[in-house]
């Protein structure tokens, strides 16, 4: 049973930064693709960021030089640095993984999400 366990959000000022990890356990596929992903109320689903196996990574946009996603094998957590956090940053973020690679994501698995709140 692949299980997802995201941790680290919280409340931050404008031009804060917050660090998010999810503990990931059960999935056992070599080839994967792991990511972030942000929902805001009244708002689509978006993709953040991206890593896969072989250590690609790819960012919206909206948060690229500002976010870093990175990943210990050792301890099988993803994380997701966020630096100069916006009030738009605003948003529930969850973690997913699946088999692929970055560009070719299959998003099998989620967690259950971890609030971000930027105040101004």
């Amino acid at each position: 049973q692949v299980q997802l366990v995201e941790s680290g959000g919280g409340s931050v000022q404008v031009g804060g930064s917050l660090r998010l990890a999810c503990a990931a356990s059960g999935y056992t596929d070599s080839r994967y693709c792991m990511a972030w992903f942000r929902q805001a109320p009244g708002k689509e689903r978006e993709g953040v960021a991206f890593i896969d196996s072989t250590g690609v990574t790819s960012y919206a946009a909206s948060v690229k030089g500002r976010f870093t996603i990175s990943q210990d094998n050792a301890k099988n957590t993803l994380y997701l640095q966020m630096n100069s956090l916006k009030p738009e940053d605003t948003a529930l973020y969850y973690c997913t993984t699946g088999p692929g690679v970055v560009g070719a994501c299959n998003h099998n698995y989620w967690g259950q999400g971890t609030q971000v709140t930027v105040s101004s």
